[in-house]
C-alpha cells in the first residue's frame, strides 16, 4: 500500500505546517501559509526561492499566481 503525501508540508524540505520557523502569512497560524504554489506550500522565504530556481530550470514556471490552497472557493470555479 502506497502512503500518500502530506499535504500541509512543505514541498521542498518537508517542514509541517504549524512548526516553528514556518512563515504563516501575517505572522498567524489561521491566516494560512505565507508561500505557496500550484504545487503546495513552502514553508520559508529560502524554500519559495529554491523551488523558483528549479521551476525555472524545468520551464515550468506558472503564467499566473496559484489560488490560496486553504481556500476551497477555486475548487468551484469555471
Amino acid at each position: 500500500m502506497l502512503a500518500r503525501p502530506e499535504k500541509n508540508r512543505c514541498i521542498e524540505c518537508g517542514k509541517m505546517f504549524g512548526t516553528p520557523g514556518f512563515a504563516c502569512h501575517e505572522g498567524l497560524i489561521e491566516n494560512g501559509p505565507a508561500y505557496w504554489t500550484d504545487r503546495g506550500i513552502l514553508c520559508s522565504i529560502e524554500c519559495s526561492f529554491t523551488h523558483y530556481k528549479k521551476r525555472m530550470a524545468e520551464g515550468t514556471v506558472p503564467e499566473k499566481p496559484a489560488p490560496d490552497p486553504f481556500e476551497m472557493e477555486h475548487l468551484f470555479e469555471d
